[in-house]
């Protein structure tokens, strides 16, 4: 009797990275559009994909998974609901009904605001903040002071792409917030 072959070990990072579609010159020429779309249409990769989230979140005493408007709010609330925590919306200006809180940052083109409601949490509260890249980690920095203004502690940013080149990932770090990411692609 043979011993059965041997396999490579999977890889699961480099699996989600492989199904990232780039679309050159888009929003614009020069850019390489990072599209996750491919991810959510197979099952397999969208399931792959939550479970690297959590594998990573399933033992960090979380009360809440944060998303940010509009990609992390397709990931966030799967994450959430399969560790059984609650999702927390971090939306634009003007998106969300009750009283809230917001914070503005600066864009390569101007300033963008987001907002989250006032009472999404509570002093002491640990929360992960989700979104699909980290560019330059505007977006995310807001997010994390909107927490962070509301007394929750930030465990950690996640995200399915980093694009290191454009600073963001470099600034949050800076700022004390611990980073995960699946993916990495270089340039922009």
């Amino acid at each position: 009797m043979s011993n059965p072959p041997e396999q490579e070990p999977y890889d699961a990072a480099a699996f989600i990275k492989s199904q990232i579609r780039t679309i050159p010159d888009w929003p614009m020429p020069g850019v390489q559009f990072r599209d996750i779309t491919p991810l959510l249409q197979r099952p397999k990769t969208l399931r792959v994909l939550i479970a690297l989230f959590i594998e990573r979140y399933v033992e960090a005493k979380l009360d809440y998974i944060a998303g940010l408007d509009a990609r992390g709010f397709i990931i966030a609330p799967i994450v959430a609901y399969e560790l059984n925590l609650g999702f927390i919306p971090i939306r634009k200006i003007g998106k969300l009904p009750f009283r809230t809180v917001s914070e503005s940052y600066s864009l390569e083109y101007g300033t963008a605001t987001v907002e989250i409601h006032e009472d999404a949490c509570k002093a002491g509260d640990r929360v992960v903040i989700v979104d699909d890249l980290i560019a330059t980690g505007g977006t995310m920095m807001a997010g994390k002071n909107l927490l962070e203004r509301l007394g929750a502690h930030v465990i950690e940013g996640a995200a399915i792409i980093d694009l290191p080149d454009l600073g963001g990932s470099k600034l949050l770090r800076d700022n004390g917030l611990p980073l995960y990411t699946i993916a990495e692609f270089s340039g922009h």
